[in-house]
């Protein structure tokens, strides 16, 4: 029998999914654990995932209990006539050109289903998980979201049950960057916002992963707003080795059209066609979904020699890639919020020690860690000269084999210290 504190996570990502989404519940449970919480985990029962790996693992120690779901997606796949590897978001992803179906399918989407396409797993959840703690009882409670239905669930569970709660955004509701994307009407934008206040209010303490979204948060009326970011995982990257690629410029993740780099294509062309030794060198890897127009944009560059696509890929395979990239490419959602938009992946790029190119703002939450970790350069999207001086400048040390190795900083953002934020967090509001 264990005298260890108890904490549920509520969480819609959950291994077998794919992506970076799972990253953040998945080193809760992990890390909690370690830190000597008692951790048991809400998910979906055969949630319907915008990609899939089946290699990552969950500890045995962590209790999983699931919920059933009716998601609404397969059916908008069957509506809008889209393949199996299709998108099954185009609010965002733009795999293919958006037809009548996909506009019509948006315009549901932000006004029909609120908070979002999983609403009919709250009210279930919340009495499966009521009924859970009587004989199961926690001391606190995590949801984490997006989806936002994960946190109406902790809401509910919360007052239902009289459990303090910790809101957790990954990323922000009525401010995140295709809010506005989702064609929503005033009266929808009103219970989008009424059930945000809700949270807000009914939440004992707010996590967000980044300092400026917590600012964010707070200017529509949440309190004290505590940044955790989302780190890397050291043991993710133990045993992997540089392999030579030749000059590879490498993208692993979704590019959706509003991260398009247009410019650095631009660039790229022209110094092909400038340079023979570069051409022959150059190489272009895009591991994910990679939006339509870019693609084509691509071709009519000429750069499709040099470029490959493959897709998803779990995520062992892209961490090689960014091991061994000569430039990492990270570009940030050309949206209002920006500023506050950490990816995920800028931490395991700090960690391999290669150059970033990010394309944003450069007093961005990004820029600023870029910056101060000497890990490469922020650009703005159309500064031409500038990014060319920068691929010669790589291209160069790549030609002479520098070496490459992290910063020291980079070690502050081992996930292990941000999840010891988290555990301080719940003490305090564990009375």
């Amino acid at each position: 029998m264990t005298n260890n504190k108890r904490v549920l996570i509520i969480t819609y990502y959950w291994p077998p999914c794919g992506g970076v989404a799972i990253f953040r519940p998945l080193m809760m449970a992990k890390h909690l654990k370690a830190l000597g919480w008692d951790v048991v985990v809400y998910t979906a029962e055969e949630a319907f995932y915008p990609s899939y790996d089946y290699s990552t693992e969950v500890p045995s120690d962590i209790e999983v209990i699931y919920g059933k779901i009716w998601e609404p997606y397969k059916l908008f796949k069957k509506f809008a006539g889209r393949k199996k590897e299709d998108s099954s978001n185009p609010v965002y992803v733009r795999d293919k050109k958006l037809s009548w179906k996909d506009q019509l399918s948006i315009w549901i989407r932000g006004n029909l289903f609120i908070p979002d396409a999983r609403k009919y797993w709250i009210k279930p959840s919340i009495d499966r998980l009521s009924s859970y703690l009587e004989e199961h009882p926690v001391d606190v409670v995590i949801s984490t979201g997006p989806p936002h239905s994960s946190n109406m669930i902790g809401l509910g569970v919360s007052q239902q049950c009289g459990l303090p709660l910790l809101v957790d955004f990954q990323d922000p509701w009525t401010q995140v960057d295709y809010y506005k994307m989702l064609k929503i009407s005033g009266w929808a934008d009103k219970q989008h916002r009424e059930m945000e206040r809700q949270l807000f209010a009914g939440a004992n303490a707010i996590t967000i992963a980044s300092p400026s979204w917590a600012q964010d948060l707070e200017s529509i009326g949440a309190k004290q707003v505590t940044p955790l970011l989302l780190g890397y995982e050291e043991s993710e990257l133990l045993g992997l080795q540089r392999e030579e690629t030749g000059f590879q410029l490498v993208h692993a993740g979704i590019l959706g059209y509003d991260r398009s780099p247009i410019t650095l294509i631009d660039v790229l062309s022209d110094l092909c066609k400038g340079n023979k030794a570069f051409a022959t060198d150059l190489s272009i890897l895009f591991a994910g979904v990679v939006d339509i127009g870019l693609k084509e944009y691509i071709t009519y560059k000429g750069l499709d020699e040099h470029t490959e696509y493959t897709g998803n890929v779990e995520k062992r395979m892209a961490l090689q890639y960014n091991m061994n990239a000569s430039i990492l490419l990270l570009p940030l959602n050309k949206a209002d919020n920006v500023k506050g938009r950490i990816p995920g992946k800028l931490y395991e790029n700090l960690r391999t020690g290669n150059p970033i190119l990010c394309l944003g703002p450069q007093d961005s939450d990004v820029g600023h860690i870029i910056e101060s970790c000497g890990a490469g350069i922020t650009l703005s999207y159309d500064a031409y000269d500038e990014m060319k001086q920068f691929i010669l400048s790589c291209y160069d040390h790549w030609k002479k084999g520098t070496k490459r190795s992290a910063s020291a900083k980079v070690r502050n953002y081992d996930v292990a210290n941000q999840m010891a934020i988290l555990s301080d967090l719940l003490d305090q509001i564990n009375h």
